[in-house]
């Protein structure tokens, strides 16, 4: 696995429960500015070994990216089970639900070593 790997996996697993967040967000958290495709990457190749709460992590609208018919249907489920409002549309109120995972949040040991500063 690779470090960013590792950074996108601990940012996920930071977002608690009944709470969302974006993949743009993950993707920062884990320092991966425009890493937003990687988060997507590494929740499809790596939630069920990981026991990632993937649900958790939806579109920056508020919309579940998933279709009803390939996991969206489970997705808004999940969220609901955990306290989460899902719209019949498929959305959520990112005001009230969203949550910013920031780079603190995740374990210093898959944090980039800081550069030296001359």
């Amino acid at each position: 696995m690779t470090e960013s790997t590792g950074r996108v996996i601990n940012a996920v697993r930071a977002i608690p429960k009944g709470r969302v967040s974006c993949y743009r967000d993950v993707a920062l958290a884990a320092g991966l500015p425009n890493g937003a495709r990687q988060v997507v990457r590494v929740l499809h190749a790596m939630s069920e070994k990981y026991r990632l709460p993937w649900h958790r992590i939806i579109r920056a609208d508020g919309s579940i990216a998933l279709e009803r018919c390939r996991g969206g249907d489970l997705q808004a489920r999940l969220l609901r089970e955990e306290g989460v409002a899902v719209s019949e549309t498929g959305r959520v109120d990112m005001e009230r639900y969203g949550v910013a995972v920031s780079y603190a949040d995740i374990p210093a040991l898959t944090k980039r070593r800081a550069q030296p500063k001359f």
